[in-house]
């Protein structure tokens, strides 16, 4: 199945919702930097939910989900925007801890329960809107749940998850969301909370073949669904040679001098993508005479 996100209403417009199948952008992360199983599914919760919180920006608009617990992962960052470009990373990618539970794997005792969820959206203004919540269970829909209820006022149902394959591959990854809007009455949140508690793991309907929106035709059944969006995704950064080099000259002349007294060249790899850009020394002599 492709990857996209769909952005949908029912209800007569009291429930938002999304859904969205990223079991290939998972795939690509997971290939590029190289995680070990329960990495590969927290940077694949995060690169889903960042996906479908992506489908409401404008334009040039970005945003940048974080999740900075006290356990092994470290900081787990996705960054997404209006054309369905995710990018991401995971600070430890070689972190694996399976659960006691059958084929679970622990992301929550991988992310740790201290921390926080930070979401920054960049909306072209003068400076970026930063949102953040501490962290409730490091189980990530949970905490995106309190994250939206508690930063932004909006109860939400969020459904994240990835199943990895025995030779570390992803198998499935996808997830849904689904919020609550200003007037919805009683007996609307009791029919979705009743369709909640019914659904299976949303990563066993993804591996099943289920599309986003037969996902959310399950979530939302006895609601009639209107879908207004559908967004391809794709794993995608903008790095670039010129970016890097900008970077290397805002180092200043002193920093670039004693790279090429020290090493004589330069590599630089990117966070997001794991693309790694090789500087000669005459690249690096050239640069130095950019700042002159």
């Amino acid at each position: 199945m492709e990857d996209y996100v769909i952005r949908a209403t029912a209800g007569d417009g009291a429930i938002r919702a999304f859904a969205a199948a990223t079991t290939g952008l998972v795939e690509e992360a997971r290939k590029r930097h190289g995680t070990l199983p329960t990495a590969s599914a927290a940077l694949g919760r995060v690169l889903t939910a960042a996906a479908m919180m992506g489908i409401t920006l404008k334009g040039e608009d970005t945003l940048t989900l974080r999740i900075v617990g006290d356990g092994p992962l470290g900081a787990v960052v996705a960054v997404a925007d209006a054309s369905g470009a995710v990018r991401g990373y995971v600070q430890e990618p070689l972190i694996h801890l399976p659960s006691k539970a059958a084929r679970k794997l622990d992301v929550g005792r991988a992310v740790g329960k201290n921390g926080m969820v930070y979401v920054t959206k960049d909306l072209g203004l003068k400076e970026p809107y930063t949102g953040s919540v501490p962290l409730v269970s490091g189980e990530i829909a949970e905490d995106l749940s309190y994250y939206f209820t508690v930063s932004e006022q909006i109860p939400t149902a969020v459904a994240l998850g990835v199943i990895i394959e025995t030779d570390n591959s992803v198998r499935a990854a996808g997830g849904f969301m689904v919020q609550l809007l200003p007037g919805a009455e009683e007996g609307t949140v009791e029919k979705l909370e009743e369709n909640i508690q019914a659904m299976p793991p949303v990563s066993q309907l993804v591996d099943e073949g289920l599309s986003p929106e037969e996902i959310l035709n399950k979530v939302l059944k006895g609601f009639e669904v209107t879908v207004h969006e559908k967004l391809p995704l794709k794993f995608y950064c903008g790095c670039s040679r010129e970016r890097l080099e900008k970077i290397l000259i805002s180092l200043g002349k002193e920093e670039l001098k004693s790279m090429l007294r020290e090493q004589g060249q330069a590599e630089l790899t990117c966070h997001f993508c794991a693309d790694r850009y090789h500087f000669t020394k005459e690249d690096l002599e050239r640069l130095l005479e950019e700042i002159k």
